[in-house]
């Protein structure tokens, strides 16, 4: 298993890094296609518990929201509003044609529609920040730092569960692992990147968004598997070999995106 993860692991730098390098709408259109496949996932889930999710409109809707924050800013409040509307005429249809509970369809689709279309586009937002590629990498390394130490230290020394119902491997050992390996790793690549161009941050400043990051980010990943959990499922797909689906992978990545945006926006900027 961990072979798979590795190579798969591997593939997708190979896919990601020189997206990320070059920005634009390369890294847009690739970002819109990983949020339009994590979206058709949630769809999946939630099908596990009878809610009948319109996955075509769902995956529109998000890919709408996303293009509109990217490349027609002053128009992202619309497409979110009209995406939302849409949302509610169709399951108002599916109501009207015998779906008891397309009230609850309706809101679960809104749902994805926010958190996948909205929050997902701050993963573009970031890379759109000046000095974009330097602020991405700053910010996505300290999720994965924190997620890769907490998961191998977890898996050495946990004895404690964090969170027993939603995520039982995990535990508060590995927890901590994450959080002090995020900080200390935002640090010292804070550092690292200022020596090779990017934009110059205070320690302190430094210290304190790895410490966010690290605390904050788990909870995507736990939020996903409340959604996995609830519809008794194990990965949201499997169509990436030793680690799941699209959504397994990027669920911190949402928490991490949208808060590293605001903090380097209104505190380190």
């Amino acid at each position: 298993m961990l072979g798979k993860r590795v190579l798969a692991s591997l593939a997708l730098a190979a896919i990601g890094i020189p997206a990320i390098i070059l920005g634009g709408v390369y890294y847009s259109v690739l970002i819109a296609f990983f949020l339009g496949t994590a979206a058709w996932e949630y769809g999946r889930i939630f099908s596990e518990v009878n809610c009948k999710i319109f996955e075509p409109l769902l995956i529109a809707c998000v890919v709408l929201v996303v293009a509109a924050r990217t490349f027609f800013p002053n128009l992202a409040a619309a497409a979110l509003t009209v995406s939302v509307l849409v949302a509610m005429a169709w399951h108002l249809l599916e109501y009207e044609n015998g779906c008891d509970q397309a009230g609850t369809d309706f809101a679960v689709t809104t749902a994805g529609i926010v958190y996948l279309g909205w929050i997902g586009a701050y993963l573009i937002d970031l890379r759109g920040l000046p000095n974009g590629l330097w602020w991405l990498l700053l910010v996505l390394p300290a999720v994965w730092l924190s997620d890769t130490a907490a998961y191998f230290v977890g898996r050495q020394f946990g004895r404690h569960p964090l969170s027993p119902r939603l995520s039982p491997k995990k535990t508060w050992e590995g927890y901590w692992a994450g959080v002090i390996a995020g900080t200390l790793g935002t640090l010292g690549l804070s550092l690292l990147w200022h020596l090779l161009g990017g934009p110059a941050v205070l320690w302190w400043k430094a210290l304190a968004l790895g410490a966010a990051l690290s605390v904050l980010a788990t909870l995507g990943d736990l939020g996903e598997s409340m959604l996995k959990r609830q519809a008794g499922v194990k990965d949201s797909s499997n169509i990436i070999p030793g680690h799941g689906g699209v959504l397994d992978r990027i669920d911190s990545w949402l928490w991490g995106a949208a808060l590293g945006y605001l903090l380097i926006t209104w505190f380190l900027s």
